[in-house]
């Protein structure tokens, strides 16, 4: 009965262990997802309004050249790795400063900074700072498909307003609405490489 009861208490720690650590990686893709402050409320139960943030960043980019780049490789395969290699150079970057990477399309690249903790004025200059950090970078990667060329990239920023929120379920996302973020995108697609378009 002893043996029996020993062996039943070490497969329950077994279990609560595998349970545990399933619940952390859970966890931490969730906080991946997210920003972390979300994803903690989230985890706890709570619900998430929308919330209007009186003053943050966007930040848009683009890869100048992508189409020639897409039209220079010889697979998807390798297209992603192209990408890969982009987004983890620009990851790089924003994971050191006061910033959330909202989504990624493509070449494009959305950050903002000021939200879901707002940061004051400090917004502002935190993605200036982060653009001009991001285009030096980028400006000396080379990707492992095409070594020979150089890309610049094409960055529209723009202050004010914005609601922010949860949408879905199954893949929550934390999308971001108003002028704030139309004219920051408009600023982007307007603009010329190596050039960072704001709007005042």
């Amino acid at each position: 009965m002893e043996q029996y009861a020993g062996t039943l208490e070490q497969q329950v720690e077994e279990k609560t262990k595998r349970f545990m650590d399933e619940k952390r990686r859970g966890e931490e893709i969730l906080s991946g997802l997210l920003p972390k402050f979300v994803a903690r409320m989230l985890n706890k139960g709570h619900s998430i309004a929308p919330e209007t943030f009186p003053s943050v960043t966007i930040y848009f980019s683009h890869l100048e050249g992508f189409d020639d780049m897409i039209a220079a490789t010889n697979s998807p395969a390798e297209m992603t790795l192209i990408l890969n290699s982009f987004y983890v150079a620009c990851d790089s970057v924003i994971e050191t400063m006061d910033v959330y990477k909202v989504e990624t399309v493509g070449d494009a690249y959305m950050v903002v900074s000021g939200l879901p903790v707002p940061n004051g004025s400090h917004h502002a200059d935190i993605i200036s700072a982060m653009s001009i950090t991001l285009m030096e970078k980028i400006r000396r990667l080379t990707f492992p498909t095409l070594p020979q060329r150089s890309y610049e990239l094409r960055i529209g920023i723009n202050s004010g307003p914005c609601v922010a929120g949860i949408i879905g379920l199954k893949l929550p996302r934390y999308c971001l609405f108003g002028d704030t973020v139309n004219v920051a995108s408009r600023m982007e697609s307007s603009g010329e490489g190596n050039t960072i378009a704001h709007h005042n």
